[in-house]
C-alpha cells in the first residue's frame, strides 16, 4: 500500500522522512509485529550511534505502520480475536506505550488513544459494575475543613481527592432519591403515602424520612377528562428526596461526626415544570428584610402542603429537630444536596433548618447543576446564618445560568470585588442598589463553586447536548476526571463508564462507542445492575 506521505508530513521535513524511509524500506518485518521473534544469534551489545540508528528506524516503523491504518477504510463491523497464549496484546503494548506519537505528531493523538494501553483502560471503566472511588481516607479532625468552614479554600485547585470523593458521594445520594421517585412515582389523593423503600448508595447510612414537595397550582378537572393516562405528571404532590443518618460507627469515626443528609432530585412532573417557570422574585415570608427574595416557583413547592402530606419545609425542620435530639452531645453535620430543582431546594431547606433550632450543627449545601434562587439580599442572609455552599457547575450546562439577568450575578467573587470599587469611587453604588433591590428579575448566585467543563472529557463529544451537559451522571463522571484547571481531565480517572455509555451513547466520541462494541459488551451488560445508578433525568 503506498503511503500519502506528502499529504500528512511538512513540505520542510518531507526530504528528511523520505531519505530516512529509503535507509530502511529493505525491512521485511515491523517491530509492531507481535508474531515476529527476534534472532537470539543477532542480540549482541550496540554502540550509542548503532542504538540511535536502530531506535530511528523503529520510530519510523511504527509511524509507518500507522500511516497505513489510516489510509484504510473504516470497517463496518469490527471483529475481535483473542490473544493467542496472551503474547499479542502484551507485546503490542509495550511498543506503543513507548511511542509518544501525540508529542512527535499531533495527528496521531486518536491513533494513540487506541494503543492497547488505552483500549485495556477503557475495557475495564466499560466492564465494571460495582462503581470505583478515590482513596476513602480518614478525614478526622479536618471534617470541618471539608465540610467548607473555609469555603474549601486550598481545596478546589488542585481538588483535594478526599473532598472529590466526597462530592461524588453527595452526588450518588442524590441519584438515590432519582431511583426513588421513578421506581413508583404515583401517589394516591386519597390517603397518605405508605413507607417507601430507597436503595442508599452508601450502606453505613439509614433512612429516617421522606420527603414530598407540593406545587400550589393545579391542573383544571377536564385534564383528566381529555387526557387521563398522564396519571403522576399531573400530580400535585410528589416524593422528591429523603433524609438520612450515618449509623456504622467505622464510618462515624472516619468521616470524624455523625453526618445528616438530605437529598433531593431535580423536576420530574408537569407540575414541577410549571412551578420551574414562576421565575418572577418575591419576598421570604420569614423575613424583616424586604430586599431578601426568591423565586416564586421554588418557594411554592418548598413552602405548599399537600392534601396528605406536609410541606417540605415543614417535614424537613421536624425530622432535623428529631435527629438533633436524638443524637443529643454528638459532634453532627447537616449535608444537602441536590441537582437542578433540588439543588434549588437545597438552598431554601438550608435557609429554614439554620434558624429552626438553637445551636444548629454545621450546614453545607453540594449543589450539582443549580440555577439561581434568590436575590444579593438572599445570598447575604444566608452568608449571615453561615449557611456553606459549594455549587458544582458544567460551563457547557445552560440552567446553570438561569433564571435572571446579569445584573446581579454574584457567583464570580474578582467581579463583584472590582463592582464594589467601582461603587465607592463614584456615584453609581446608590443608583446600582436601587436597580437591585427592585428589579424582579435581579438573581444571583451563592456559594463558592467548583467549575467543570464537558469539553474537557476525553470520552463526551465536544458538541455534547443541553441534555448531557445537564445530566447528573455527566455531572460526576466530571468531577471524578477532574483534576485542576491547568489538568481538566486526570488520566487515572475511577468512575465506570458503564452508566454514562448508557445513558449518553449518542454523545460520546464513536471512538469510544466503536470500541465498546467490539469488546462484545451487549446493552444488556452495559446497565449497571445496583438500583441506585437509575438514569437521572436530564433536568
Amino acid at each position: 500500500m503506498q503511503i500519502g506521505v506528502g499529504h500528512t508530513l511538512p513540505a520542510q521535513n518531507l526530504h528528511v522522512f523520505q531519505a530516512r524511509r529509503a535507509s530502511f524500506k529493505c525491512r521485511q518485518t515491523s517491530p509492531l509485529n507481535p508474531l515476529t521473534k527476534p534472532n537470539p544469534c543477532s542480540q549482541k551489545p550496540l554502540s550509542s550511534a548503532c542504538f540511535s540508528t536502530e531506535s530511528t528506524r523503529q520510530h519510523l516503523s511504527n509511524l509507518e505502520k500507522l500511516l497505513q491504518k489510516t489510509n484504510e477504510a473504516e470497517p463496518e463491523q469490527v471483529i475481535t480475536k483473542p490473544p493467542i497464549n496472551g503474547s499479542i496484546g502484551n507485546k503490542g503494548k509495550g511498543l506503543l506505550e513507548g511511542l509518544n506519537l501525540s508529542r512527535i505528531w499531533p495527528e496521531t493523538k486518536a491513533a494513540e488513544e487506541m494503543s492497547p494501553r488505552h483500549l485495556n483502560r477503557l475495557q475495564r471503566l466499560l466492564s465494571k459494575s460495582n462503581m470505583e472511588y478515590s482513596p476513602r481516607n480518614s478525614l478526622g479532625s479536618r471534617w470541618r475543613e471539608y465540610h467548607g468552614c473555609n469555603d474549601w479554600s486550598g481545596l478546589l485547585d488542585p481538588l483535594d481527592e478526599n473532598l472529590r470523593r466526597e462530592v461524588v458521594r453527595y452526588g450518588e445520594f442524590v441519584q438515590a432519591a432519582y431511583h426513588g421517585f421513578h421506581s413508583n412515582p404515583a401517589m394516591s389523593t386519597n390517603q397518605a403515602p405508605l413507607p417507601r423503600h430507597v436503595a442508599l448508595p452508601d450502606r453505613s447510612y439509614k433512612l429516617t424520612k421522606s420527603l414530598y414537595a407540593t406545587s400550589s397550582i393545579g391542573l383544571p378537572d377536564w385534564v383528566d377528562d381529555v387526557a387521563p393516562d398522564l396519571g403522576w405528571m399531573t400530580q400535585r404532590s410528589s416524593w422528591i428526596g429523603y433524609v438520612a443518618v450515618c449509623d456504622d460507627r467505622r464510618e462515624i469515626q472516619r468521616m470524624g461526626r455523625r453526618d445528616i443528609v438530605i437529598a433531593l432530585r431535580g423536576t420530574a412532573t408537569c407540575m414541577e415544570w410549571a412551578e420551574n417557570l414562576r421565575a418572577q422574585l418575591v419576598r421570604i415570608p420569614e423575613s424583616d428584610n424586604p430586599t431578601q427574595k426568591v423565586e416564586c416557583g421554588f418557594l411554592s413547592l418548598h413552602k405548599t402542603p399537600g392534601t396528605h402530606v406536609p410541606s417540605l419545609a415543614e417535614s424537613v425542620v421536624e425530622e432535623v429537630k428529631r435527629l438533633m435530639e436524638t443524637y443529643k452531645g454528638e459532634s453532627l453535620s447537616i449535608t444537602i444536596t441536590g441537582h437542578s430543582l433540588g439543588a434549588a431546594l437545597s438552598l431554601l431547606v438550608a435557609d429554614e433548618i439554620s434558624s429552626c433550632a438553637p445551636h444548629v450543627p454545621p450546614i453545607a449545601v453540594f449543589s450539582f447543576g443549580g440555577p439561581r434562587v434568590g436575590n444579593k439580599g438572599f445570598v447575604n442572609r444566608l452568608n449571615e446564618k453561615n449557611v456553606k455552599v459549594l455549587r458544582i457547575v458544567n460551563n457547557q450546562d445552560l440552567i446553570t445560568r438561569v433564571p435572571g439577568i446579569f445584573i446581579g450575578e454574584g457567583s464570580n467573587q474578582q467581579q463583584q470585588e472590582d463592582l464594589q470599587k467601582k461603587q465607592r469611587n463614584d456615584g453609581f453604588g446608590k443608583v446600582f442598589n436601587m436597580i437591585d433591590n427592585n428589579n424582579p428579575w435581579a438573581y444571583s448566585h451563592i456559594g463558592t463553586e467548583l467549575r467543570v467543563d464537558s469539553k474537557m472529557s476525553p470520552y463526551l463529544k465536544p458538541d455534547a447536548d443541553m441534555a448531557c451537559c445537564h445530566d447528573l451522571e455527566a455531572y460526576l463522571h466530571l468531577v471524578d476526571g477532574f483534576l485542576s484547571s491547568n489538568c481538566p481531565f486526570r488520566s487515572n480517572a475511577k468512575r465506570s463508564l458503564v452508566k454514562l455509555v448508557n445513558d449518553q451513547r449518542s454523545n460520546m466520541k464513536q471512538l469510544y462507542t466503536h470500541k465498546s462494541l467490539s469488546l462484545n459488551l451487549e446493552r444488556d451488560r452495559l446497565r449497571v445492575p445496583i438500583p441506585t445508578c437509575l438514569p437521572s433525568p436530564s433536568r
